[in-house]
């Protein structure tokens, strides 16, 4: 985005462009960094003059004001804090974990306690949840029935959750509740199956003889029941239909990829924790733990990597801590953000007309299906496998950069341009 202002005769008095990279991250050229450095610990005091130079600052083009000045020396301050147990790479962190006998969220959180007090580390975690959580609710339980934008897109989260919670308490003008006495919908049977005649199919007598018994006959067709799919795919889509309507939700690790971590989350506490209150903070910190090395490492920019940088990376992070709370080692738990990310390197960002609605809110669903699938086959496991978490982030690194641009958030290929608009 280029920022230009003018004055009242149209004379330009001042440009600058901003980037924005993902992860509510924005750049211009003075902030722009090499691959691999992370904004947060960039130095910000310009260089000393060297020796005998006594040439002084140039006030009047790109002078820094006091206020900015100010605001620069409390970050180089903070920089200047380093993390108590510091890491850069999945292998670091494992180790890390295994020496100090610590677990991946426990690093982290040690690490937070440098920049702030033990009360707000855990309080700033719970208020991130509380804004996710809010969000899969107005998502569920939002009365809109279109999304905004020329797409004409239907919101699915409300029917999809009442759907799920048939049979549950609800409010009793809800038309769901009418369902039972309504013979074609509780049985089934309003429209009774019926054969075309032998003369109407192409099929011999021998041939349907040789179908009976073999088949069971599809009378009707039987509404899926997969409540681990389900609660997923609602709670993701939710969050990403808020998203998409402009609503609140929490940049985890993107907007577009925003539905996923909250739907793992979502679906742990409510069907396995035991503890809410602290699988809560041990599922967040696990996944930004993850999220820092693919930062580091790569990209969560759309932009830079296309969608494997922003689902696929919430993918991951989601996987490796729903394997932490389901009380899986650190090594299984680098291995389940492997797999997370290793089986969605490639996946291009291609939205139609520009909006964040298809294909992304379905990605978001599958995403968390996916997670969980990861977490399971890496809990079946030892942490021991043959490809690392670290080859895997610089995998989708260089995957990125071979990437042709159309396909990286220019809406200039693949669906963005074999779907019609209007």
């Amino acid at each position: 985005m280029r920022f230009t202002v003018f004055d009242a005769n149209g004379d330009m008095l001042a440009t600058n462009e901003y980037f924005s990279i993902g992860g509510g991250f924005v750049v211009n050229e003075r902030t722009q960094l090499a691959h691999g450095e992370n904004v947060y610990y960039r130095t910000t005091k310009p260089d000393p003059p060297a020796a005998g130079d006594t040439t002084p600052a140039d006030k009047s083009s790109g002078s820094t004001s006091a206020t900015e000045t100010v605001q620069m020396d409390e970050r180089t301050q903070q920089d200047l804090v380093t993390a108590s147990l510091p890491f850069r790479t999945g292998n670091d962190l494992v180790q890390l974990c295994n020496h100090e006998s610590l677990s991946i969220a426990e690093v982290v959180f040690l690490n937070e306690l440098q920049w702030r007090s033990r009360e707000e580390v855990i309080s700033a975690a719970y208020r991130i949840w509380n804004v996710m959580d809010d969000s899969i609710k107005r998502g569920c339980l939002s009365t809109s029935v279109k999304l905004p934008g020329r797409l004409n897109v239907n919101r699915r989260a409300p029917r999809l959750y009442q759907n799920l919670m048939r049979g549950f308490y609800s409010p009793p003008d809800q038309d769901m509740l009418s369902g039972p006495h309504n013979s074609a919908i509780s049985d089934g049977t309003a429209a009774p199956f019926t054969r075309p005649s032998i003369l109407e199919t192409s099929l011999t007598m021998m041939q349907r003889n040789e179908l009976n018994g073999v088949f069971r006959k599809k009378q009707r067709s039987r509404r899926p029941h997969l409540p681990h799919l389900d609660y997923l795919s609602v709670y993701a889509i939710a969050v990403n239909e808020e998203n998409a309507a402009g609503g609140r939700v929490v940049t985890a690790p993107t907007n577009g990829a925003a539905g996923v971590i909250p739907a793992v989350l979502k679906y742990y506490l409510e069907f396995l924790s035991e503890d809410p209150s602290r699988d809560i903070l041990e599922f967040l910190f696990t996944a930004s733990a993850i999220g820092m090395l693919y930062k580091r490492g790569a990209s969560i920019s759309a932009a830079e990597m296309g969608c494997q940088g922003e689902v696929g990376v919430a993918c991951s992070m989601s996987a490796a801590a729903f394997t932490a709370v389901m009380g899986g080692t650190p090594a299984q738990v680098e291995n389940a953000a492997e797999i997370g990310m290793e089986h969605n390197l490639g996946l291009t960002c291609d939205p139609v007309d520009g909006l964040v609605q298809i294909p992304c809110i379905e990605r978001n669903a599958l995403g968390a299906v996916k997670a969980v699938t990861a977490a399971q086959l890496a809990l079946q496991g030892d942490g021991s496998h043959r490809v690392s978490l670290d080859q895997v982030i610089e995998t989708m690194r260089q995957t990125g950069q071979d990437m042709m641009s159309k396909y990286k958030e220019t809406s200039q290929g693949g669906l963005a341009v074999n779907v019609p608009v209007c």
